[in-house]
């Protein structure tokens, strides 16, 4: 703001008396190269005040006058950005699609040719309400799977619900979907177990192993195989995928070519699979 008054000032002074830069001559008969001298610090002169009001009158505009322009423009700088995201997820998920999903739970048909990967905890309320609008769509098609990446961000009540159905699915991924399913739509704490920080993963965990037992998991095998290799594999997957697609959050939906962080309704979910490939 300085400089623009400071240029503007200048640009006064210069169309005022920029003709006392020039050297003397007769006043009465100036010669051709004067005249043209005159004109074109007249020209600078009028370039420099006109630039200076342009810029000192822009912020006043669209501040005060026309503010949905600011607007405009930071929506269309976010659109391009999200699209150059969406550009590379795109290229990613294309090459490494097989590895995203080798050991993740999977809902729906497993062989679909649409696939929807959403990065969810089972305690986060708006997960579960997402998982409601992708259950209402598999309701509706065959053609659609969803590639669980169990996103584990609230500590003690993620660890085990997101360990456990990583887990299942070494058991059965049938039931692996099941259990995911239940965890989405059933309590699995209390708020009498919360009262004691100290002990709530492992009341979550004895939670989450009746749920399990309930559906036919070996819960024995259940406890070994949530601290092997393969758990730690896919929760080390599902990191360094957010970390590449700078998910910060949950819920994140990848469908077809596009990318949604948040809760989505089902029928924007169907309209993304419709333009999916």
């Amino acid at each position: 703001m300085t400089w623009t008054i400071l240029v503007l000032v200048v640009g006064i002074l210069l169309f005022l008396f920029g003709g006392m830069l020039l050297p003397k001559g007769d006043e009465k008969k100036p010669s051709a190269g004067r005249i043209v001298a005159k004109k074109c610090i007249s020209v600078i002169a009028i370039i420099l005040i006109s630039g200076s009001m342009c810029r000192l009158y822009m912020p006043y505009y669209l501040t005060a006058i026309n503010p949905a322009i600011v607007q405009e423009m930071v929506n269309g700088m976010q659109e391009q950005q999200q699209a150059e995201k969406n550009k590379q997820i795109r290229k990613f998920v294309r090459a490494e699609g097989e590895k995203m999903m080798r050991d993740a739970p999977v809902l729906g048909n497993r062989d679909a040719k649409k696939t929807i990967y959403v990065w969810t905890d089972f305690s986060c309320p708006f997960c579960r309400r997402v998982h409601g609008e992708i259950e209402r769509v598999l309701a509706n098609r065959d053609d659609t799977r969803v590639v669980i990446k169990n996103f584990s961000i609230h500590g003690a009540l993620s660890d085990a619900p997101a360990k456990a159905v990583i887990a299942a699915k070494l058991q059965d991924p049938a039931k692996a979907a099941e259990l995911t399913d239940m965890l989405m739509t059933r309590d699995f704490y209390t708020q009498e177990d919360l009262q004691d920080q100290s002990t709530i993963g492992e009341k979550v965990e004895a939670n989450v192993m009746k749920m399990a037992k309930e559906i036919g998991l070996d819960t024995e095998k259940l406890k070994a195989d949530m601290n092997g290799d393969v758990v730690a594999r896919e929760l080390r997957n599902v990191r360094d995928l957010a970390q590449r697609f700078e998910i910060s959050g949950t819920p994140f939906l990848i469908i077809g070519e596009q990318a949604f962080p948040g809760a989505i309704p089902a029928d924007q979910i169907e309209s993304a699979l419709n333009d999916a490939e």
